[in-house]
């Protein structure tokens, strides 16, 4: 049996390659430019592919295969392809400037950074995605970085935290859909648990923009309004709201670029064409690190590298908080090798339960934890598909993006504090 969990002690290596040779070797450069994320993630999964032995070639080749190409992956993959395209698009009709510009004019100076937080806040409950908010404010973040003088990657951390705000609280965020399905709670149970930490988290933090950007200073105090071509963000961000998936949210705004656009004169046909074009392949880089994971992370699940951590995650639990602890770093662990919170929520989720329903956790609770902990987690991996596509919005590396993230981090000093002192009392 010990030989057994060795084995699948080394099939989580190639996590650690990858983590060590891009991270610390970027970090020892000090560039992370220096060293691609996919140049990185191409070793690592070589090495996944080379070390499982015990299966043919082909099929490893096949299990791979299988995890570069799964349906959530896909899924994923083509919202890279339609927001490089809306976002490019937008960009060469001019929605982005003249947005950027009705924004600066509506907003006083020194509510910029609370205003765009805000903004991610309420976009993200609306639509339940942090993807879907990612994709609609940060090409405005960017607009705003540069007319203001205000870091890119800093702006770009506003959307992102934000974004995780309704991820982790929204009725109709897949992530509180999974978690209340596999711990057999009710939606509006677990929302009212989650505001005693995601309300005061982002309380504090908005506080804090308020605090940093109360001597905020555009850099022109003339503002050229065109309301036409702020049609398209806006439409965006209305049919997001109502509910449309955010495919379809992406290619309405699509649709309204090339028309607004080729009928104010601001594109041509072809121009539209050829900038939906451009924006897609901006994109290249994104989704070939999506599939590179995805099939590294399936490697691991399949030579039982996910299995082996939960099993010893829950071998030492004896009471009600280190039950609670255990299922919190559980889906930790399983959200990093998995880069996706709502399946690492599945991945756990029966597991839990088990936990849950044995030491006497309370059902909802263990759904916010398991939501909480994983919107934290997901919140920093430079290679999960928030931090991909809001760098490859804004072309920053992800690692610009991470320093500057303070939402994450206040929910989950939150969040492991409501587990040491058993609060709120009435769930613990």
């Amino acid at each position: 049996m010990a030989i057994i969990k060795d084995r699948r002690i080394l099939s989580l290596t190639p996590l650690v390659l990858f983590l060590v040779f891009y991270m610390a070797g970027s970090l020892v450069v000090g560039d992370f430019y220096k060293i691609p994320i996919t140049v990185a993630f191409m070793f690592a999964c070589i090495f996944a592919i080379a070390m499982s032995s015990e299966y043919s070639f082909s099929k490893r080749i096949e299990y791979f295969s299988r995890g570069a190409s799964n349906s959530n992956l896909m899924l994923m993959l083509w919202i890279f392809v339609l927001a490089g395209a809306f976002a490019q698009s937008a960009k060469s009709m001019g929605c982005i400037d003249a947005t950027v510009n009705l924004t600066l004019y509506l907003l006083p100076p020194n509510m910029l950074l609370p205003g765009l937080f805000l903004a991610a806040c309420i976009v993200s409950l609306s639509i339940g995605t942090s993807v879907g908010t990612i994709v609609s404010l940060t090409p405005i973040a960017v607009g705003l970085a540069g007319e203001t003088g205000y870091d890119t990657a800093f702006l770009a951390a506003i959307v992102v935290g934000g974004s995780f705000f309704g991820d982790n609280l929204s009725f109709i965020s897949d992530t509180t859909i999974a978690a209340t399905a596999t711990q057999g709670c009710r939606i509006s149970d677990k929302f009212r648990v989650n505001l005693f930490l995601a309300v005061p988290a982002a309380i504090i933090v908005l506080a804090i923009y308020i605090v940093m950007g109360i001597d905020g200073k555009p850099t022109s105090s003339a503002y050229d309004i065109e309301i036409l071509k702020v049609l398209p963000y806006a439409a965006v961000l209305i049919v997001a709201i109502c509910g449309m998936n955010v495919l379809g949210v992406l290619t309405v705004g699509i649709l309204l670029t090339g028309a607004l656009g080729i009928g104010t004169g601001a594109l041509s046909v072809s121009g539209w064409l050829e900038s939906l074009g451009a924006g897609i392949s901006n994109m290249g880089e994104l989704i070939i690190v999506t599939m590179l994971a995805g099939g590294l992370l399936e490697i691991i699940r399949k030579n039982g590298g996910i299995d082996y951590v939960m099993e010893r995650l829950t071998s030492h639990i004896r009471s009600k908080r280190g039950a609670e602890l255990s299922i919190a770093v559980m889906v930790s662990i399983v959200d990093v090798c998995t880069a996706n919170n709502t399946i690492a929520i599945l991945t756990v989720g029966n597991l839990t339960k088990k936990i849950a329903d044995r030491y006497g956790v309370d059902n909802r609770r263990c759904a916010s934890i398991l939501d909480t902990f994983s919107c934290c987690i997901q919140g920093f991996l430079p290679y999960g598909a928030q931090l991909l596509i809001a760098a490859g919005l804004a072309s920053l590396n992800p690692m610009q993006i991470i320093p500057c993230l303070y939402y994450p981090v206040v929910l989950g000093i939150f969040s492991l504090l409501a587990i040491l002192t058993r609060f709120p009392k009435r769930y613990s």
